[in-house]
């Protein structure tokens, strides 16, 4: 049987196609240096970022947090002021921040609006038997 399949002599290489995968090389290769020297240097500005970041961060009080929220929560009540979550958010922070005297007032509206709720009964009751205490 005879191959009609032709067979392929190899080409011989020109000066000109050799030149041509000699710069396509040199130019994939360029590339590929420069995205990894990009990669590098964006990971290592990245890495140096968080680490000048942490100092800053551990700075930052708990007390300035909870006057964040507060002041965050007030504003939602502004707006809206039977928000029964804000109102929580509000007197919970205040109770952190051992301001009993603040935080009857949303725990007040609070036990209104959900007279059932016993825990808010009973946090309001602690609040003002602190306060009583004191005077």
């Amino acid at each position: 049987m005879e191959s009609t399949q032709k067979q392929s002599s190899p080409r011989p290489v020109n000066k000109g196609d050799r030149i041509k995968q000699i710069f396509a090389f040199v130019s994939m290769a360029g590339f590929a240096g420069s995205a990894i020297f990009g990669m590098v240097s964006l990971f290592s500005s990245g890495l140096s970022s968080q680490h000048q970041q942490k100092p800053a961060t551990a700075a930052v009080s708990q007390e300035s947090l909870l006057a964040a929220q507060e002041r965050g929560y007030q504003t939602v009540l502004q707006r809206e002021p039977q928000n029964q979550t804000a109102l929580e958010g509000l007197a919970n922070v205040r109770l952190q921040m051992n301001n009993k005297v603040g935080a009857i007032e949303p725990l007040e509206k609070l036990v209104k609006l959900n007279p059932n709720r016993a825990d808010y009964k009973e946090l309001l009751g602690q609040a003002r038997q602190t306060i009583e205490g004191k005077k």
